[in-house]
């Protein structure tokens, strides 16, 4: 009894916040949707029981189509590992092959049941319903059509995010105003949401958001998921602001690439085959801890493209067209790969990696824009070509044409830090009151502090980036030297000061 306690307790309180947040947000929104909800009961008073019957038909045929795309995705996952089939395709291809009969027999429904009714949690660890109790709203992070994006505390304090129907949106005012149903139509929005758990669930990768889990109307109690409450819980990530990375150093706006193109190596060959976006936008993304995550999967597809001939293959875009092949079998090859690639060129790579690429590697970062814009490189090559620019950049390869003597024109102080500094701006810095830049050894900071006319001395601190990166912070004088056991003082010797004995 205390845990269908607990699980009533977050499900009220759940519905408490949501509440809060939309009264306050979109108080024109409640207005109109109580208008929708009188002329409901009013039209059933009056006793329009046919025309009501019609709509609940053409509601369930509406949920039953939902169905339907889920249905695919709840088959079981097949060991890429297995023995090739009878007919010479791997344990992954046999997906195609399945009827509708032999897919209904092989459906993951423990998975649906726990998505639908909170019955069970396919993890110990996962979260639900009691997980939500004594939690605290922070703010919203998103609203749309469909759901609303609230971040919320929970009672030990850690932060998270809930995805839930956004009763306000359009999508569940044009049902209500089709259907008349608002219990229906919630029930019908949540799918979105119910497809998106269940491919958090098969599609998990490091650049996906984690699915911390979910909570099923009360789950634990009696009821379940009845009432089409539906709410997703992921870990806390920061949205995506491309503003602000346009502004970022090239390492920061290169990783954001770099994970964008694994993410999409890993969803061309899937559990559920080749997977889609077809919301492609920066909005879609956040980021965890600097590393980019997707988390709007309720978009995505794994469906093939049939064809005829190469015309039907095509990929249209505002600026440019693509024509694909269509194979013997049908299916037009790679399309849904093609597609991921290009809107990762137009939304990402052309904004984020030509600007202030280091000058070695500007012939290699031209080859995969031009390689991804023309489509004449596929997922596999251009993951190797970003994992080539990420390896060269660590080690350092890039920087071989230095002379190693650059390096004799300033004096060392290991152990050592500096105060009273005069500072000066460079841009992209990793400080906006100063210039600090990563740097892979002193050599290359030399190099650097014999670019900038206003630099005299640069400090190593232990700090590092992603990569592993020194940052080196670049200044045109200071007062005094004082101890450091992380740093390192480096100095042109006409500039060496004395060591501070204070």
């Amino acid at each position: 009894m205390p845990e269908m306690g607990n699980s009533l307790r977050a499900a009220a309180l759940l519905a408490f916040v949501v509440l809060s947040i939309l009264v306050s947000l979109l108080i024109s929104s409640v207005q109109q949707f109580g208008a929708r909800i009188s002329y409901f009961s009013n039209a059933t008073v009056a006793g329009d029981e046919e025309e009501f019957a019609s709509l609940r038909g053409a509601l369930i045929y509406q949920l039953n189509e939902r169905r339907k795309e889920i249905i695919p995705l709840l088959l079981p996952d097949y060991d890429d590992d297995d023995d090739d089939d009878e007919n010479g395709l791997p344990g992954g291809s046999r997906r195609s092959l399945h009827s509708d009969q032999t897919q209904d027999s092989t459906l993951d429904y423990s998975l649906w049941n726990e998505i639908t009714h909170g019955s069970r949690r396919a993890h110990m660890d996962e979260m639900g319903c009691d997980s939500l109790v004594d939690m605290q709203a922070v703010e919203i992070l998103g609203s749309g059509y469909t759901k609303l994006v609230v971040k919320v505390n929970l009672a030990g304090g850690q932060p998270v995010a809930l995805k839930l129907v956004n009763e306000q949106g359009i999508d569940m005012g044009k049902c209500v105003e089709d259907f008349r149903d608002p219990r229906g139509c919630r029930e019908l929005v949540s799918y979105k949401l119910k497809k998106e758990i269940v491919l958090l669930q098969r599609l998990q990768h490091p650049n996906v958001i984690k699915l911390k889990g979910h909570c099923a109307g009360a789950a634990g109690g009696g009821g379940g998921g009845e009432d089409g409450r539906v709410t997703v819980i992921l870990e806390q990530g920061n949205p995506l602001q491309m503003i602000q990375l346009l502004q970022s150093p090239w390492e920061d706006r290169f990783r954001v690439c770099l994970d964008l193109v694994r993410l999409l190596h890993f969803l061309s060959q899937s559990p559920l085959g080749s997977v889609a976006l077809l919301d492609f936008q920066p909005r879609q993304f956040v980021t965890v801890s600097g590393e980019l995550k997707l988390t709007d999967l309720d978009d995505a597809s794994a469906e093939e493209t049939s064809c005829q001939r190469d015309a039907d293959c095509t990929l249209q875009f505002p600026h440019r067209n693509f024509t694909l092949p269509c194979s013997a079998q049908g299916v037009c090859v790679g399309l849904n790969e093609k597609r991921n690639i290009y809107n990762a060129y137009r939304y990402f790579f052309t904004y984020l990696l030509p600007h202030q690429a280091p000058p070695g590697f500007t012939h290699l970062v031209d080859h995969i824009m031009n390689s991804t814009g023309e489509l004449k490189a596929d997922i596999n090559q251009t993951l190797e070509a970003f994992e080539h620019i990420l390896l060269l950049y660590k080690s350092g390869l890039h920087l071989d044409n230095l002379p190693p003597s650059i390096i004799r024109d300033y004096t060392v102080m290991r152990g050592m830090g500096t105060s009273g500094n005069a500072e000066y701006r460079c841009w992209p810095s990793y400080s906006q009151q100063g210039c600090v830049l990563s740097v892979h050894s002193a050599r290359e900071a030399a190099f650097i502090c014999n670019s900038h006319s206003q630099c005299n001395s640069f400090t190593l601190t232990g700090r590092k980036t992603w990569t592993g990166r020194l940052l080196a912070s670049f200044s045109s004088s200071f007062s005094h030297l004082v101890p450091d056991g992380t740093s390192e003082v480096y100095v042109k010797k006409t500039k060496a000061p004395e060591a501070s004995t204070v």
